[in-house]
């Protein structure tokens, strides 16, 4: 949590608050391993945005991390 605050620019609090907001909308899967935890993104789900409704979740991952890799080409 701590690494992807920084990464983000959002405090450790707020990117917990939007895991368990994602994982209650069942957009994330959290398994406990040991003292850590597991999160496993569920890319089949629609955007939750009505105009972005008929893209999945997937999708939008794919695109970022093709961007990233292009990124780092550069």
């Amino acid at each position: 949590m701590r690494d992807m605050a920084a990464r983000v620019g959002i405090t450790e609090r707020a990117v917990q608050r939007i895991i368990d907001d994602l994982a209650e909308a069942g957009y994330l899967v959290v398994e406990r391993e040991g003292r850590r935890n597991r999160y496993q993104i569920v890319d089949k789900l629609p955007l939750r945005h009505p105009v972005e409704a008929h893209c999945k979740v997937g999708g939008l991952i794919g695109l970022v991390l093709s961007k990233r890799a292009v990124g780092a080409g550069s």
